[in-house]
């Protein structure tokens, strides 16, 4: 049970589900304690969610129970430094390479936390720094496309350079800055108007400080530096610029043509719109993820995948939103998904949607990985089925039960079980062998599966009906026998559970049984909710009244055989004696 929960919060770390994955391992840790890797893979999982104090419990807990893994260390370097602690990082990551030299994770965290140690305390960028910094985010190409005054930018060379010398070093701001252009995307980015003298003319480019000296502005830009917030004219293009654009633009309309095919479900004229404009601009791998989605409606799936591969390898190239990414990794896991015939072939799909989650936390996306999980799951399930396999290895855990040695008889019916999860005998069996081991509460489990599967099989009552008994619910048990003499009057089995039901439930009546097996009765029952509803109904609250104040009274409500059944159920529980 462990290493499920383990395996559990490793699908859901590598999913990037950090908070599902800490209550999995949190989970395993309670039923393995002294495991090791487990309270590591928690300290990932919490410092990854930026809890770093929790990750550095855990991580101290690691190497407690085994200090020569290098990998505790590792985890222990982390916390220290997410706490900012950089001298207790650096002598962590030192420990782990007295283990483990070759480390190349302890090695890299060791050069992150001495270089922490060594920088200068500081509260955050400021001035030039915090400003170039804000040319790193994935936001700025998007703002900067979406903005109808700096659009025309992205298709001038000389203005891109110096967009990537600015990303490459956010210093070198300061030396572009008497570009108009550089200044309109600041202050895009800043979401403040800056003023410009020149916000309204034409430029191509930025022109040399000389000429910009040399320049004489018209007579009119007093007139239009006070009028409110001009508009920029558009600005000059080449003819290779001009040709650019109006085959964006052509590409544009293919691509809504081919939207409207595609509704239509005209998926071979949508086809032919998308390849359009990909041949026009191969810029844009919405196109691609486009074509991506027809394919999967028209079954052609190896198709599907060379698309979303292209616009994966292309999007990269282009720097695109980390969405597109993921959309056409989640189409090309839909496609996999189609094409499983096995449950190994679902891996690559897992992974891959697995992927599309690190780009993009996808709901859509999430639904499709948990689908493709069951089904994998069912798959394995289906391939490993084998009736056959499952009645020898029945026979092999009756063998052991026989002699008495019921973890082996369970190891075998677990198995037999898992080749043929439909037998109500094995469920049957294994309910008995976890009686006579003392769980309680997986014995009844097996026993309700088995009357789940075969509501005839009179076995099963004997077995949920004697677990119950065990477990002191002799109400509950006494349903249960009642239930299976339906169906076989005469078992003996059955009748003997009734009559050991009824001298519990008398003794508790005549006051025979000790006031804390009495207490410990009535505490179970009060936990049952159907007790629960008989005791907060307002008619039966009356008539448990009147039973107490006005026996005579009480009489009538005892004909009645809904009453009486509550009435025989309480007492049952020890929540009512009758004298």
């Amino acid at each position: 049970m462990a290493d499920e929960a383990k395996a559990k919060g490793n699908a859901a770390f590598s999913a990037g589900r950090f908070e599902e994955a800490a209550r999995h391992f949190s989970e395993a840790i309670g039923l393995a304690p002294g495991n090791h890797v487990l309270y590591s893979n928690r300290s990932a999982a919490l410092a990854s969610l930026h809890r770093y104090a929790e990750a550095l419990a855990d991580a101290e807990k690691t190497v407690e129970l085994k200090p020569d893994w290098a990998k505790g260390y590792s985890r222990l370097g982390a916390a220290h430094l997410g706490l900012g602690d950089a001298a207790s990082a650096v002598a962590a990551y030192e420990k782990g390479l007295a283990i483990e030299p070759n480390n190349e994770g302890l090695k890299a965290g060791l050069e992150d936390a001495k270089n922490a140690a060594a920088a200068p305390p500081r509260r955050g960028p400021t001035g030039p720094d915090a400003i170039g910094q804000m040319f790193q985010g994935p936001e700025l190409w998007s703002k900067i496309a979406a903005d109808p005054t700096t659009r025309a930018y992205l298709e001038q060379p000389d203005f891109m350079q110096m967009l990537r010398e600015v990303q490459r070093n956010p210093s070198n701001l300061n030396m572009y800055l008497s570009d108009p252009r550089m200044m309109q995307v600041l202050s895009l980015m800043l979401n403040i108007k800056i003023q410009r003298p020149e916000a309204s003319e034409p430029s191509q480019s930025t022109p040399p400080p000389q000429q910009q000296q040399q320049q004489t502005p018209p007579p009119e830009t007093k007139a239009r530096e006070v009028e409110p917030e001009p508009e920029p004219e558009p600005m000059d293009l080449t003819d290779e610029e001009k040709e650019r654009k109006e085959k964006k633009a052509a590409a544009q309309k293919e691509k809504e043509a081919g939207n409207a095919a595609y509704k239509k479900k005209d998926f071979e004229t949508a086809i032919q719109h998308y390849s359009k404009a990909l041949e026009l601009d191969d810029e844009d791998i919405s196109y691609l993820t486009n074509r991506a989605a027809v394919y999967i409606e028209m079954g052609k799936y190896d198709e599907c995948i060379k698309d979303c591969d292209k616009a994966v390898e292309r999007g990269r190239e282009l720097r695109a939103d980390f969405k597109m990414i993921s959309r056409a990794l989640t189409r090309k896991g839909t496609a996999l998904v189609k094409l499983a015939k096995s449950s190994k072939d679902f891996d690559i799909a897992i992974e891959t949607f697995q992927k599309a989650l690190t780009e993009h936390r996808n709901p859509d996306t999430l639904k499709k990985l948990n689908e493709a999980e069951k089904a994998k799951k069912e798959l394995e399930q289906q391939e490993y089925y084998d009736p056959k396999l499952a009645d020898e290895e029945r026979e092999k855990g009756n063998e052991f039960f026989k002699q008495q040695k019921y973890p082996e008889a369970i190891k075998h019916y677990t198995e037999a079980l898992r080749r043929n999860p439909k037998d109500p005998r094995v469920y049957s069996n294994r309910a008995a062998c976890y009686t006579k081991l003392g769980a309680m509460p997986e014995g009844l489990k097996d026993a309700e599966k088995c009357l789940e599967l075969d509501p005839t099989f009179t076995k099963g009552y004997t077995r949920k009906g004697a677990i119950q008994f065990f477990m002191k619910e002799y109400d509950k048990a006494m349903e249960t026998y009642q239930a299976g003499l339906k169906l076989d009057p005469n078992n003996q089995e059955l009748l003997d559970g009734v009559r050991r039901c009824v001298e519990q439930i008398s003794k508790a009546n005549r006051g025979e049984i000790s006031q804390d097996e009495l207490q410990e009765r009535q505490n179970k029952a009060m936990q049952d909710p159907e007790i629960q509803n008989i005791l907060t109904d307002p008619i039966m609250r009356q008539v448990l009244i009147d039973l107490q104040e006005n026996p005579r009274a009480s009489q009538d409500h005892l004909k009645n055989p809904g009453v009486m059944q509550k009435i025989q159920k309480l007492v049952s529980a020890g929540i009512v004696q009758m004298r």
